[in-house]
């Protein structure tokens, strides 16, 4: 679409659909973090960094870029192996050096190449590993002194599963019960008028006034202070300022730094490229991005997180099909 052809009725739709991926966006930011193990506020950053910055040297009119859950397995594993999140911020400026080098050299057709049930694969893993770290605050089980499962290498073990059962919060498990119950009633045929609101925004909507409930009437279901998301409040100017994090830049000396870079660089290039593709076919008016462009402005939005403390970014589907279905132009 021409600039000469945007219209007020087009800025409508698309300042509804804005709308919308905000409000999915916002939890899935602070979200991927948490299950990261970073700071919650590098989400945020990164949701900003993607949206904006990735959104204008981006050549998609459709596709929506933030940290992404595909990545949160490599993250969580290399912010086990390097010293600190601040070194970690220099894996993520390797990896957008890397993805604009990738840009320039034309290496967007390279998912071509890649074989669907190696991504597919690759996917279900990750997927699977977010699915067995997020066990224990579905069931409830918090434990700061001794964290339950740093990682998910293991694959899905009795003893930890047997912990996790051994504590059980009543009111958690019935939130995280309606939660599934209502996105797997959002794909049937009943609920399909509405499906114009996403289904992880109901839920999260849904959660939260049920424990606002349980809070309300007093009861011993309410979930307390270590159950729920703490994103830390600035009452100045000033102090927002404080939360950004920025690179110790001692982590470039670090060889585990440069290795996750270019781990980052790989798996986030092909992720978006695959997101770009899919965005592309979704896309009513057949529009056609350039994975070229694209892998420049993801590099950009790499390195600027990475500068300004946010986690990796990558273009990312259920944001950008959600998009789509608001009727974005």
């Amino acid at each position: 679409m021409t600039h000469n052809k945007y219209s007020i009725g087009t800025f409508r739709k698309d300042f509804l659909s804005g709308v919308i991926v905000f409000l999915i966006a916002l939890p899935l930011c602070l979200g991927i973090a948490q299950a990261s193990h970073a700071p919650l506020f590098s989400g945020i950053v990164a949701g900003i960094v993607g949206g904006i910055v990735v959104g204008s040297f981006s050549g998609s009119h459709l596709s929506v870029t933030g940290p992404a859950a595909g990545l949160t397995a490599i993250v969580l594993a290399a912010l086990g192996h390097i010293e600190t999140f601040q070194m970690f911020l220099c894996s993520v400026m390797i990896a957008g050096v890397l993805q604009l080098l990738f840009g320039f050299l034309k290496a967007g057709g390279i998912a071509n190449y890649i074989p669907s049930s190696v991504i597919e694969g690759m996917l279900a893993g990750i997927g699977l590993t977010i699915i067995i770290k997020q066990v224990p605050d579905a069931l409830g089980f918090v434990n700061n002194a001794a964290p339950f499962m740093e990682d998910a290498d293991d694959g899905f073990l009795m003893n930890t599963l047997a912990l996790a059962a051994h504590h059980v919060q009543e009111g958690a498990l019935i939130i995280s019960v309606t939660g599934l119950v209502v996105l797997a009633a959002w794909t049937t045929k009943p609920f399909k008028r509405m499906q114009l609101i996403p289904a992880g925004l109901v839920v999260v909507v849904a959660g939260t006034i049920i424990n606002e409930l349980f809070v309300s009437s007093a009861s011993s279901l309410a979930l307390d202070n270590t159950h729920l998301v703490k994103l830390p409040v600035s009452e100045s100017l000033s102090g927002f300022f404080a939360q950004f994090t920025f690179p110790d830049f001692k982590g470039f000396t670090n060889p585990k730094v440069w290795e996750t870079g270019v781990v980052i660089a790989a798996v986030a290039s092909i992720e978006t490229l695959l997101c770009i593709e899919a965005t592309d076919k979704l896309d009513p008016m057949k529009r056609y991005t350039s994975t070229d462009r694209e892998l420049k402005a993801q590099g950009i939005g790499n390195i600027l997180s990475g500068l300004l403390g946010g986690l990796p970014v990558t273009s990312v589907i259920v944001r950008s099909s959600a998009n789509v279905n608001a009727g974005a132009k």
